[in-house]
């Protein structure tokens, strides 16, 4: 089993994207924050599942998918970091990775 570490990013993300959803549906952003961590709290036992996100394909990180968000994180034999939350309809930029000290493999 290995530990999870949510970045200050992260969950400053995963908190912007609940309030903004919250606005209109309050019940469907605690839904929401409840299912991704719960898809999170599975990479404790299995975290490789994700898979490698195609704009990030040389680099060391994965991604589950919780619609509609997007989780990134890096797996250090101990430690599965989460780095970035984002909606799945926006283009990922590899600096939202790299501000949190993601590091490239």
């Amino acid at each position: 089993m290995v530990e999870i570490v949510w970045t200050e990013p992260a969950l400053s993300d995963l908190d912007a994207i609940a309030d903004l959803i919250a606005l209109e549906n309050p019940t469907a952003a605690q839904m929401l924050v409840r299912r991704i961590f719960r898809h999170v709290e599975q990479l404790e036992d299995h975290p490789k599942i994700g898979s490698k996100p195609a704009e990030l394909n040389e680099w060391n990180y994965r991604q589950i998918v919780e619609p509609p968000c997007r989780v990134f994180y890096r797996y250090d034999n101990s430690c599965v970091f989460i780095l970035h939350v984002m909606r799945s309809e926006q283009r990922l930029r590899a600096s939202k990775l790299r501000r949190d000290g993601g590091r490239e493999s």
